[in-house]
Parts: C-alpha cells; sequence; structure tokens
C-alpha cells in the first residue's frame, strides 16, 4: 500500500496539530498532509495537557484527514485510531498483532496505548467542519514512546512503556521513518473501512484489546464529580459503558480521565 497524502518532515514546531489546525481554520487544507517533527516544543496531550518527550525517543506527527461525514457521524473516531496505530506498529516491526497482545498491550479509552498499565503512547483528534456541507477536517495527533521509557518517566512523573520493550530480542526496532510509514499506511486503510461502516464494523475488535474490560474504574471530568462503577465495554458508537448502582450510564468522549480503582 502506498500512503497517500502529503509528508511533511520538520526538525521542530511547537505543535504538529497546531501547525495543521491553522491550515485547516484558515482554510488552506485541501489533500491530506501528514506532518512529524523531530521535537517539539509545546506538544499536545488531551484536555490541553502537556505532551513531553525526548525527541530521539519518540516518534510524534499529525495526520490532516478529510471525512465526508458530520462531526456527529465520527463517533468511535479515537477508538479506530488506536486500532490502526497497533495494526500499523505490528506490521513496521513485522509481528502478529497477538504477539503484541501476549507482550500486554492494551487499549484505554478513549485514547491511550498501554503497555501493562504504563502508558506506550497517546492519541489527540482535533479539527471539524467549517460549515455544512463540507469534508471534516480531522487533525490526528500521535505520540508513541520508540525506547528509553525509564528516561521519559523521570521527566512524566508516571509509568512509562515504549515500543522495544514489546519486541522480542531477535527483533531490532525499525527506523523511525519507516514506523511513520507503516502508521500511515495502517491509518489510511482503516479510515477508508470506517468511512463506509463506521465504528460498528470495529466494535468486536476494540472489545478484544480493552484494558479495564470488566474492572472496577474512577470517571472524573472537570468539575464534575467522580462517578466510581464497572467499566462494561464500549457500545457500537465507541460510547463508554459503566455500571453503577444497578444502571448502565454511557460516558462520551471528553474531558474524562479512566483509571483503575485501587
Amino acid at each position: 500500500m502506498t500512503v497517500n497524502c502529503i509528508l511533511e518532515r520538520v526538525a521542530e514546531t511547537r505543535s504538529t496539530n497546531d501547525d495543521l489546525l491553522e491550515r485547516w481554520r484558515a482554510g488552506s487544507l485541501i489533500d491530506p498532509v501528514a506532518r512529524i517533527a523531530y521535537k517539539q516544543t509545546a506538544g499536545k496531550g488531551r484536555a490541553g495537557r502537556t505532551w513531553l518527550a525526548n525527541p530521539e525517543d519518540t516518534i510524534c506527527f499529525s495526520l490532516a484527514f478529510p471525512f465526508h461525514q458530520s462531526p456527529a457521524e465520527l463517533s468511535g473516531l479515537s477508538l479506530l485510531v488506536g486500532l490502526a496505530v497497533i495494526s500499523g506498529l505490528a506490521q513496521a516491526c513485522n509481528l502478529s498483532e497477538a504477539t503484541f497482545f501476549d507482550a500486554g498491550l492494551r487499549l484505554k479509552w478513549p485514547n491511550d496505548l498501554l503497555l501493562n498499565n504504563a502508558k506506550l503512547g497517546g492519541i489527540l483528534i482535533e479539527g471539524g467542519q467549517a460549515k455544512s456541507g463540507d469534508p471534516t477536517w480531522m487533525i490526528v495527533g500521535i505520540g508513541i514512546n520508540l525506547r528509553n521509557a525509564k528516561e521519559i518517566e523521570v521527566g512524566l512523573g508516571q509509568k512509562i512503556g515504549s515500543l522495544d520493550q514489546l519486541l522480542p530480542s531477535s527483533i531490532t526496532l525499525p527506523d523511525m521513518e519507516y514506523v511513520w510509514i507503516k502508521l500511515l499506511e495502517s491509518l489510511q486503510g482503516y479510515f477508508k473501512q470506517f468511512a463506509q461502516s463506521g465504528f460498528e464494523s470495529f466494535h468486536s475488535q476494540w472489545s478484544r484489546w480493552d484494558a479495564y474490560a470488566g474492572q472496577v474504574v474512577c470517571i472524573s471530568g472537570a468539575g464534575k464529580d467522580s462517578i466510581i462503577g464497572t467499566a462494561k465495554g464500549v457500545d457500537v458508537n465507541g460510547t463508554l459503558l459503566l455500571e453503577n448502582e444497578h444502571e448502565t450510564i454511557c460516558v462520551y468522549a471528553g474531558d474524562v480521565s479512566l483509571r483503575a480503582k485501587p
């Protein structure tokens, strides 16, 4: 498969997501664009948090992609991206997804990759539709730790996983450029199917990788009381289902933090 988008490589920028968002707001996006930066000085995580990364040890890029659906019809997109990332990494390393699964790789709703409960990567999706009838441009930002997890942990103060920890000793960590291309190829393929059938056709696949299914978790959001309940997976739209005091609560994408309760 070839990558059907414009490829941009820069040594340094504040944020690849912001770079592409500025073009979207200016109406200057025409074709899909993938932009990778060796170093991001103001990289972003979810809810405006800073994404801290050591340039030599991580891959950070953004893909601006036009969808013909409205924003409301793109529910579950961040979950789909997680699946595409797993597939792309497996292809880049010439390993099966099952090998990654057995090593402890999982997806945390709505937008993180975990390796044995340590954060391996994150996904940030921004963008929208300028006016009705226009394409919906989504800016998909992806950051993945490639190596030296312990060093990254020092700056973040949380458990970190890295791609090299997933690999058998006989496998060499692929070149960053190769990993990037394989991720873009995978995203392109997943987006094509998503455009045809939505998240529903990926529902069972995502459920297999669900990090917290059946576990007691705590859901917290800005300015709201935390909710404790049992995670019951997601519905066909990618909405988190939480069982709480004999009722099922639907938790939608937004500023929500998911943590397994001790």
